[in-house]
């Protein structure tokens, strides 16, 4: 479950852009990207779970 995870967070941070950015609110686009960018380090963290295959063949 865990290689899965980059993706999913990197999904996150653009439905959070998109809706954020759509929403015409005072804070939003602050909030939204500030939103992403958690995502996005969250995503490069989890890279690490991501299978290497050439790991595998040797």
């Amino acid at each position: 479950m865990k290689r899965y995870l980059t993706t999913i967070f990197v999904m996150l941070s653009v439905i959070v852009l998109v809706i954020g950015l759509s929403l015409d609110l005072y804070w939003s686009g602050i909030a939204s990207w500030g939103l992403t960018f958690i995502f996005l380090i969250f995503a490069a963290y989890f890279t690490k779970y991501i299978p290497n295959e050439k790991k595998n063949k040797k």
